[in-house]
């Protein structure tokens, strides 16, 4: 018996007209994720991580290719697509003017659900991100990681079979990053397929069943945290056990110096 992908994506191709050409941000990108997984996106910056993103989730059109999304295609039906998805983006689509749960009744009333299933809804959605004590105070006075589980949870009002992350825990200090980890991990046990892209190697180690690492367009390398790392450890001798860091490393050709007390920092 097979299952259906909550995502298929095959040969995607993104291209744009600059002021030196054509640039194909994206060059035949294809992918299947499992329905009920947590897949993590990774590649350094302009590798097409985020552009591939934007397709998948309708807000940038397809130059060739095709992606289905929860059983439609992308293409010929974006809205059935809309209504189907979640999406999360780096920075929090909050009104710091609203309560959490005024926030989330709207976005209830704007899914078209009656007023009362809108409150009960947003009851849900706050115990779920552990935001009940804070449901009534206005947005402008949560913290970082309390807006962050907000728009998590303003992602999820309509019940979305798949949930797209963009670095959910950017700029967030560790702590707050690890209560985030905890959130994602719940929504995700609660049946909801999740489609992670991270800068956080140990993030995507630490949640992801799947991993899909770009750079320069295309996918490099595909499969789980640890059967990447026993690859590697199986033809490369690096005197330890590998991590999800050498990896990356490896796969996209990047170095990284180790000096006490810096910053590591990944170099071309």
């Amino acid at each position: 018996m097979t299952t259906t992908p909550a995502i298929q994506a095959t040969e995607l191709v993104k291209t744009y007209s600059g002021k030196d050409g054509e640039v194909q941000a994206v060059r035949g990108v294809s992918l299947s994720v499992e329905p009920g997984g947590i897949f993590g996106f990774l590649g350094p910056n302009g590798a097409g991580k985020s552009t591939t993103v934007r397709m998948l989730t309708t807000l940038m059109t397809i130059t060739s290719g095709r992606a289905i999304v929860a059983g439609i295609d992308v293409a010929s039906d974006p809205d059935g697509v809309r209504n189907k998805i979640g999406v999360a983006l780096q920075e929090a689509g909050l009104d710091l003017r609203q309560t959490g749960r005024e926030l989330l009744q709207l976005q209830g009333r704007l899914f078209a659900m009656s007023a009362a299933d809108a409150a009960t809804r947003a009851d849900e959605l706050l115990e779920l991100v552990e935001l009940t004590d804070a449901a009534d105070r206005r947005i402008q006075g949560y913290s970082g990681g309390m807006k962050r589980r907000l728009d998590l949870a303003s992602a999820l009002v309509h019940r979305p079979e798949v949930l797209f992350l963009d670095e959910p825990t950017t700029g967030l200090d560790p702590a707050s990053r690890i209560v985030v980890w905890d959130e994602v991990r719940r929504i995700n046990e609660a049946g909801t397929t999740v489609f992670l892209t991270t800068q956080y190697l140990e993030e995507a180690d630490q949640l992801c069943d799947q991993l899909a690492i770009i750079d320069a367009g295309l996918i490099i390398r595909e499969g789980s945290p640890q059967a990447l790392k026993d690859e590697l450890a199986a033809r490369v001798d690096l005197g330890r056990e590998p991590s999800l860091d050498d990896v990356f490393l490896d796969a996209t050709g990047r170095t990284r110096d180790r000096v006490a007390g810096q910053v590591q920092e990944v170099r071309s």
